[in-house]
């Protein structure tokens, strides 16, 4: 064996891989600015108002929904909704007035589980 060590000249040609390398660089370039135009056109088309104007469509901004409208301001009913519910869950009222059943604030509920605990089943009891 001798000191020196070489390649061999003919396995890769360095100009074929570089003239590929550069066509890919050059074809993603094109791509990157047909994109670009692509993504272009449609805001310079809507910012100078180019979009058509449907002759039914135009009426029909001020128009509103037939009779019954039953929800006017969605957001103000979900309120009153919650106040309502609130105020049911924190405050004493009858639920049957003959039967002898009242409503207690859901605070003193839980506080009278705590000590009582919950109910359970007699032992030796079976289910139904």
């Amino acid at each position: 064996m001798s000191g020196h060590a070489h390649h061999e000249k003919s396995d890769v040609d360095i100009r074929a891989l570089l003239g590929v390398g550069g066509g890919l660089v050059v074809a993603a370039l094109v791509i990157y600015a047909l994109v670009w135009l692509l993504f272009l056109y449609p805001s310079n088309r809507e910012a100078h108002g180019a979009l058509p104007e449907f002759p039914l469509a135009a009426s029909q901004e001020q128009r509103l929904p037939p009779e019954p409208r039953l929800q006017t301001d969605p957001r103000e009913d979900l309120r009153v909704l919650r106040q309502s519910e609130d105020q049911i869950l924190q405050s004493y009222g009858w639920i049957d007035k003959n039967a002898g059943v009242v409503r207690i604030p859901i605070d003193e509920a839980m506080k009278l589980t705590l000590m009582r605990g919950l109910p359970s089943r007699p032992e030796g009891g079976k289910r139904p």
